[in-house]
């Protein structure tokens, strides 16, 4: 049985790191992982027969890195003895997601430390409640935003506390300029054993993490930025201490002191992972503003009160009551009450939809102006918005194809950076400076300094943070990197006709009564209204806006492939074909040419008999969407080539390919037939999209190169599509593919200048035109400069 694991990752610093813990992961039997730097996690696929989520984590621990926990506290009720809560910590323990519960008999509390992309604080409720005790939520859980807060603070302190102590440093190498600036220069500051004591706060104390983060990486036969960082900085500072020894045996001596650089260097990269992180913090923005439009509380029925409770403690079944202006807490069913819901935060429709009794309604949706009474249906992990959010962390945390390069580039870098060092380091000592040490080290500190893999590692997956990020605020879902890099690359696009083009829902688009209108709608409503058949539903809807009152039918019955007859009063009314009409000898010749021009404009028209005579025409169609002509036009002008694909017949095909500007049309496709389709044209060389929105879409959705669901359709389209379209409005499909082109254009930008950056940056240090300084200085700001390249993505337009 396959699980998938979703990990918050510590330690990481580069690429390397996420490609070493994903080559780890990937050696274990049944294991799959995908390790993203950018986004600090890991997506892991595995097979629970071969191994557990805990061996898995041990692994990552093993290689040197962490996983990030959450820790929540419960009051506990019910325990009586120390047998009660032995037995509810190992059921917790066994929990999968649960690193450690312990429970305090004591206090009467639960301390857990969980992964909440595994287990929810309601599931670990839940599971107290199930061995016959009760829990309840004692404080709020620790947040992955408030870490980062948490770690924006610490990199901030650190930041200034190194600067603090390099600033004396930075400051006596003025006194190693040609040119005299007349500062006075206090003797302590050039006293060797003041400088060491300076540098060592700033190398050991400061950029300790640096030393401790490359030891694991080399304990595991690895390396990783750090590694540059601690053998450039330390081979300055060990240097530079040996200097200082050099002068307890001889006071005039005159030592050759790099305190400075190895404090500086440091400083500065510390410099360029706090704008880093503060980048880093503005990509994910869009699961921020996700997760701000879940509602915190819930009104809910219990013993014929009502109580304010944590939205986490709603069960299924629930009874819920929510007032004006209030969020609707979770998904659910309305069971009294009228009201108008904005729903724009899903569906991106600015007008407020009206409910009433039986009508569905979506979790943090907002209720306008009536108070109603609902049923919760979905709650937690199961609402919409859950699903909304999952999709968009899977596909920030996701890897396009292209990242495979830089990952493997990665890999291989900093074993060659740090042999192309020493080669330089011998170069330059023997050959171009002989026997000048300080001149040799101080070319091979910039070579190891200036090459770091940061920007090559985050070029991809900032870009990709922000794009499907961009997509959720639009309302469109990507579910994954790989479909973000694909879609650019569509050239033909095929769209079902059914509630993708069309909404789905028939109305009546035309009514003609040949005498008393009123008469005539009110019968044919009232004969109608004993149907179900989804025509009948559109004439009786439009009976509701006209204000037709009903009459009594005496008799009423259906036949099938023809139309309805009924009896009201003594009246006989036969609503329906042609074909009816000859079965019943009516006479509808001097009205067929309105029959003929209706259908020739795609509705599905029937005459209406009242007592043999024809009486009215009524018309119903499929209406098509406000903007789908305007979605076609733009997929034109994007050069892609678009299809309509539809069960309906030719003619009325074609009446509806019209109204929107589609000339290539396939029509009479049975509903197994679409996927054929969609081959068919893969076959030529075709890159295919398939949009569809019903069950009988779903093989074609699957099989084409990417699969766009209509959000308002079926579950089971949307879960095999690779993008969903929310609110199901076509003008986003022209905009997922644009954003895709968009996308893709700015990961090649990135990888560009990283590539090119170090390309460059190498060969210019190994000659010795860099001082270590500046070098620290390009290489923090290297990936500084890639992340807010990143983020001009969510200012273009498409």
């Amino acid at each position: 049985m396959k699980e998938q694991l979703k990990l918050d990752i510590t330690g990481m610093t580069c690429a390397a790191c996420s490609t070493r813990i994903e080559k780890g992961l990937n050696k274990m039997d049944g294991v799959v992982a995908n390790v993203n730097l950018a986004m600090e996690s890991a997506s892991i696929l595995y097979e629970t027969n071969s191994v557990s989520s805990k061996e898995i984590i041990n692994k990552i621990e093993i290689l040197g890195y962490g996983v990030r926990f959450e820790k929540a506290e419960f009051d506990v009720f019910g325990m009586t003895c120390a047998a009660c809560s032995t037995r509810i910590e190992k059921s917790l323990n066994r929990m999968n997601g649960v690193a450690e519960a312990t429970v305090n008999l004591a206090t009467e509390t639960a301390a857990v430390k969980y992964n909440n992309k595994e287990v929810s604080t309601s599931q670990l409720i839940e599971r107290v409640q199930k061995l016959g005790y009760d829990a309840k939520e004692k404080i709020q859980r620790n947040s992955k935003a408030h870490y980062k807060e948490e770690e924006l603070k610490s990199k901030k302190r650190k930041f200034f506390l190194s600067v603090i102590f390099s600033l004396p440093l930075l400051y006596t190498m003025l006194a190693h300029l040609p040119w005299n600036f007349g500062l006075p220069m206090p003797r302590i500051l050039m006293n060797p054993w003041f400088q060491l004591l300076l540098a060592s706060l700033v190398q050991f104390f400061i950029g300790g993490q640096f030393y401790i983060s490359a030891f694991k990486a080399m304990r595991n036969y690895s390396a990783n930025m750090d590694v540059l960082v601690a053998l450039g900085t330390s081979a300055a500072y060990f240097y530079s201490l040996s200097e200082g020894i050099k002068t307890i045996k001889n006071e005039a001596y005159m030592p050759h002191l790099y305190f400075e650089t190895s404090a500086v260097l440091i400083t500065l990269i510390l410099l360029g992972k706090l704008f880093e992180t503060m980048a880093k913090g503005r990509t994910t923005i869009a699961i921020s503003q996700l997760l701000s439009l879940q509602a915190k509380e819930a009104t809910v029925i219990r013993d014929g009160k009502e109580i304010q409770i944590s939205v986490e403690e709603v069960k299924v079944s629930d009874q819920l009551v929510v007032k004006p202006g209030e969020k609707i807490p979770v998904d659910g069913e309305i069971l009294s009450g009228r009201s108008s819901i904005d729903e724009s935060m899903i569906t991106g429709e600015s007008i407020p939809v009206e409910k009433s009794i039986g009508d569905s309604v979506i979790g943090s949706t907002i209720n306008k102006n009536g108070t109603i009474t609902m049923k919760a249906t979905k709650v937690g992990k199961d609402t919409a918005l859950a699903g909304i959010i999952k999709i968009v962390e899977e596909a920030q945390g996701s890897k396009a194809p292209i990242q495979r390069i830089a990952d493997t580039i990665s890999g291989y870098f900093v074993p060659v950076v740090v042999a192309i060092s020493f080669i330089t380091f011998i170069i330059w000592y023997f050959f171009v400076n002989p026997g000048d040490f300080p001149s040799a080290l101080e070319t091979a500190i910039s070579v190891l300094v200036i090459a770091c893999p940061c920007a090559l590692g985050l070029a991809t997956p900032t870009s990709i943070m922000v794009g499907t990020g961009k997509g959720a605020e639009m309302g469109i879902l990507f579910k994954g990197g790989e479909h973000l890099e694909t879609a650019h690359k569509i050239d033909t696009i095929l769209l079902d006709k059914t509630g993708t083009i069309t909404k789905g829902q028939p109305t009546v688009t035309n009514f003609i009564a040949y005498e008393d209108e009123k008469k005539v709608l009110q019968y044919l409503v009232s004969a109608e209204k004993s149907s179900e058949h989804p025509l009948a539903d559109a004439i009786v809807q439009f009976g509701k806006e006209r204000r037709t009152s009903t009459l009594p039918v005496k008799r009423f019955s259906a036949i099938p492939g023809y139309g309805i007859e009924a009896k009201i009063g003594d009246e006989e009314i036969f609503v329906g074909t042609p074909k009816l009409m000859d079965l019943k000898q009516i006479a509808y010749s001097d009205h067929l040419e309105d029959m003929l021009q209706f259908e020739t404009e795609g509705k599905t028209a029937m005459y209406v008999a009242i007592n043999g005579t024809i009486m009215g025409i009524v018309a119903v169609a499929d209406t098509v969407k406000e903007t789908a002509k305007a979605a076609v036009e733009e997929l034109t002008q994007l050069g892609i080539e678009v299809f309509m694909l539809t069960g309906d017949n030719a003619r009325t095909a074609k009446a509806i390919a019209n109204q929107v500007g589609i000339t290539n049309i396939i029509a009479e496709v049975l509903p197994d037939e679409k996927a054929n389709h969609v081959k068919a044209l893969q076959l030529k060389g075709k890159k295919v999209a398939m949009v569809g929105d019903g069950i009988n879409d779903a093989p074609a959705l699957a099989l084409a190169d990417i699969g766009i669901a209509i959000g308002t359709g079926t579950d089971v389209a949307i879960e095999a599509a690779d993008i969903t379209v929310l609110g199901g409005e076509l003008i986003l499909i022209p905009k997922a593919i644009s954003l895709s082109k968009k996308t893709m254009n700015n990961i090649r930008q990135n990888l560009f200048w990283a590539l090119i950056y170090n390309s460059a940056g190498i060969p210019i240090a190994a000659l010795g035109l860099l001082a270590p300084w500046v070098a620290g200085a390009a290489m923090a700001f290297s990936s500084v400069s890639v992340v807010t390249n990143s983020l001009r993505l969510k200012r273009v337009k498409v």
